[in-house]
């Protein structure tokens, strides 16, 4: 799927939102690695993603050729700032109507609206794949996601007390997040 958008962060700065390409493989899979050492909020730690720039290259190829699949990128300075993506949840029939997505931003760029902007082109881009759920998976902890999800209409329905088991907070729980689309 093709994305591409320019946005004015709160600072002023001119951030471009677009889809990853072939080309981004190798500086996606280093923010990728450099933020997933930044927090405890994410899925996986950096050494547990084992791709390599060819396979990052490959994967974001096959997300811009995808109908219904996106990997975003949130370029300023020349840096990617953050990277964000839509997936199905399944092929089934029973499960076409939902995606899930995900988010990450350099903790160098946190509060700039980068986390919001990214979100809202995710939600542009669910809507236009055709989509009518859009769901995520969040840290209870991190209050500032859990807000700004919220804030764009994102609603609770369900929580995991035991989701992640990190290895310095322990037990993590997880706030399960759901986006009606088609209204």
């Amino acid at each position: 799927m093709e994305y591409y958008k320019e946005i004015i962060l709160k600072d002023g700065s001119v951030c471009i939102l677009r889809s990853g390409r072939a080309a981004d493989g190798a500086a996606a899979l280093e923010n990728f690695r450099l933020v997933h050492a930044q927090t405890d909020f994410l899925l996986s730690y950096p050494e547990e993603n084992r791709m390599t720039a060819e396979e990052e290259a490959a994967f974001l190829a096959a997300k811009a050729e995808s109908p219904n699949a996106v990997e975003l990128l949130a370029e300023l300075d020349g840096r990617i700032a953050g990277l964000a993506g839509v997936d199905p949840i399944g092929r089934r029939e029973k499960l076409r109507h939902r995606a899930g997505f995900g988010i990450s931003i350099d903790r160098a760029y946190w509060g700039r609206g980068i986390g919001r902007a990214l979100t809202q082109a995710c939600i542009e881009c669910a809507k236009s794949a055709g989509y009518m759920q859009l769901e995520l998976d969040v840290v209870a902890e991190n209050t500032a996601a859990v807000s700004l999800y919220q804030s764009l209409g994102f609603t609770e329905y369900g929580r995991n007390p035991m989701g992640f088991l990190s290895r310095t907070a322990g037990m993590q729980t997880l706030v399960m997040m759901r986006l009606d689309l088609r209204g």
